[in-house]
């Protein structure tokens, strides 16, 4: 059924029709009545793009988010959930794009083909090439993350710098002194990854602030990674008695190598880090960690991009968040310091 059909059983033309129900121009009271009357009769909903030509607007939001390695992680998937329940409280669609740089075909079509009325970018960079490409073209975008020059930029984000020296401050307060960081994979911190590199830099720092012994190592977004990188860190500094962590992927896998070298969390080894709240309790015992609100980050960055939508030329807001360390079972005393 097509807006001809109901021209034709209304007696008007088909502009009269196009005018009552966009409400872009007066139609008479009469008209529009009997317009509404056939419309109903026939059940016709206009389709997406039919309303997209008529108002400007696609009603869709565009999700830039690049796997960052083979797969999705459990947490990333938790994002992409946020995001699309969010945008639906507000009746906007998700569209997904798995684009890395602006020179991907899927995120040129994004942008050239209008198929999305603003984007939310994911997987930062300090130096990102879609961030860069969306400003130069002034369209509404928001990240959930920062690049390197965030203070003119729409974004939330997550302070890693202050999270992971905070885990640092908590290890060394409990009396560890040789402590090991486990990042993201190596091919995320070499193409400039914003959560690994401050990560990285709140862990030396805060290591350096306190004195203690470290060693970093980056580990692959699963848990046979995981467990690969706990031996070697035990091979490397068999007397090291904690970690800090911002992969959740590979967090199984470093517990199972834990397990299978004899060293009982917390007694004798202590495991902390940046991970979503769920994830953290699915490990035993659970995991004393900064939780990542994956549900509140993707929230905020719908609301900021309908205000974005909403207000063309306002000026640029961010959110930083640093929720606090959850205190649960894998962290304690090191071995031979005394109860706090």
């Amino acid at each position: 059924m097509n807006i001809g059909e109901i021209a034709k059983r209304a007696g008007v033309s088909r502009s009269t029709v196009s005018y009552a129900l966009s409400g872009k121009r007066p139609v008479s009271e009469d008209t529009r009545r009997k317009i509404q009357q056939v419309v109903d009769e026939l059940g016709y909903r206009p389709s997406a793009s039919a309303r997209a030509l008529a108002n400007g607007r696609t009603s869709t939001i565009g999700l830039v988010f690049p796997p960052a390695g083979n797969h999705y992680t459990g947490m990333q998937l938790d994002f992409i959930g946020s995001v699309v329940e969010a945008a639906a409280a507000y009746d906007y669609d998700v569209l997904l794009s798995p684009s890395g740089v602006d020179s991907d075909r899927s995120f040129q079509r994004l942008l050239g083909e209008r198929r999305v009325d603003g984007a939310i970018l994911m997987e930062i960079r300090l130096e990102d090439d879609r961030a860069d490409h969306l400003a130069a073209l002034d369209f509404p975008a928001v990240a959930i993350g920062r690049t390197a020059h965030p203070e003119t930029g729409w974004w939330v984000g997550l302070d890693h710098t202050a999270l992971a020296a905070a885990c640092v401050h908590h290890l060394a307060d409990l009396g560890h002194r040789r402590v090991a960081f486990v990042n993201r994979p190596e091919q995320l911190l070499r193409a400039g990854y914003e959560s690994a590199h401050r990560g990285l830099d709140g862990f030396t720092k805060a290591a350096a602030e306190r004195g203690l012994t470290v060693r970093t190592y980056c580990c692959g977004d699963d848990a046979a990674s995981g467990q690969a990188c706990l031996e070697q860190i035990l091979r490397d500094d068999p007397d090291t008695t904690a970690l800090v962590t911002l992969n959740e992927a590979a967090l199984g896998g470093l517990y199972r190598g834990l397990a299978r070298a004899g060293r009982h969390v917390p007694r004798d080894f202590s495991i902390t880090g940046v991970v979503a709240s769920r994830w953290a309790e699915t490990v035993t015992p659970q995991l004393t960690a900064a939780d990542v609100p994956a549900e509140e980050l993707g929230r905020r960055a719908v609301e900021l991009l309908v205000e974005r939508l909403d207000q063309p030329g306002a000026p640029a807001r961010h959110h930083l968040l640093t929720p606090p360390i959850s205190l649960r079972a894998s962290t304690g005393p090191a071995t031979g310091s005394p109860q706090p």
